[in-house]
């Protein structure tokens, strides 16, 4: 009986020290396992150029001009300024492809074509004839646009003419020369008849007023085309 009971301890120490001895070896190949692994790389962090797929816009030759329009204007396209053009100096420029708006301003007004831009042909536009039929005038001045004998005088019609953006004030000088015959003497005698208007015009307007100018009592009247001897424009 103790050597039976020995031996069957025996068998349960042995027992014990073969599990033992698995568990052992199974935490430390998870271990190695876990410190091994290594993480997938997130590709946001790596620093690596994505190229996006798109078509570059291509761009097209435009020249605007005015074909010798008394005055340097400005060009928008878009309703964006891009410069100005000279009476005999077009504006070049590179515009993309496709359709466009093309305006000219003279103060307050405008001139507007539409034009359909191409990179394998240039592209011309020209506002000279409808800016000198619409803004005749593209600076503020003052002009006789008629006159007649009226009693012993002359009467004068006077335009004044603001083309700017803001309003003004222009005085204009007129003067007329004549000659007569003296009643007493009848002698015939020279002088000349001069006064002045003054009108306030606002932004883009044009008026016409009168000026009566008076000669020396006489007969035998005859006289000179009125002329604007000076302007002032405040």
């Amino acid at each position: 009986m103790p050597f039976v009971l020995f031996m069957a301890v025996g068998f349960i120490l042995a027992a014990g020290c073969v599990v033992s001895k698995n568990n052992k070896t199974v935490n430390d190949t998870i271990a190695t396992t876990t410190a091994s692994f290594t993480p997938f790389p997130n590709t946001s962090d790596t620093g690596l150029n994505i190229t996006a797929n798109y078509t570059a816009k291509l761009n097209g030759s435009l020249r605007v001009s005015i074909s010798g329009y008394p005055e340097e204007v400005a060009v928008v396209l878009d309703n964006e300024a891009v410069g100005t053009v000279k009476p005999d100096t077009p504006l070049n420029l590179m515009v993309t492809e496709g359709n466009h708006t093309v305006m000219v301003c003279v103060g307050l007004v405008c001139e507007q074509e539409n034009v359909t831009i191409s990179s394998v042909k240039k592209s011309y536009l020209d506002f000279g004839d409808r800016l000198r039929k619409d803004v005749e005038f593209p600076l503020p001045t003052a002009r006789i646009v008629q006159s007649f004998k009226n009693g012993n005088g002359v009467s004068v019609n006077v335009e004044f003419i603001n083309p700017t953006i803001k309003p003004l004030t222009i005085s204009v000088d007129i003067s007329c020369g004549y000659s007569y015959n003296d009643y007493i003497t009848h002698a015939k005698l020279g002088d000349s008849a001069t006064g002045r208007l003054v009108q306030s015009v606002e932004a883009g307007q044009r008026l016409t007023q009168r000026l009566d100018l008076y000669f020396a009592s006489g007969t035998s009247y005859n006289y000179d085309i009125p002329t604007i001897t000076d302007i002032s424009i405040k």
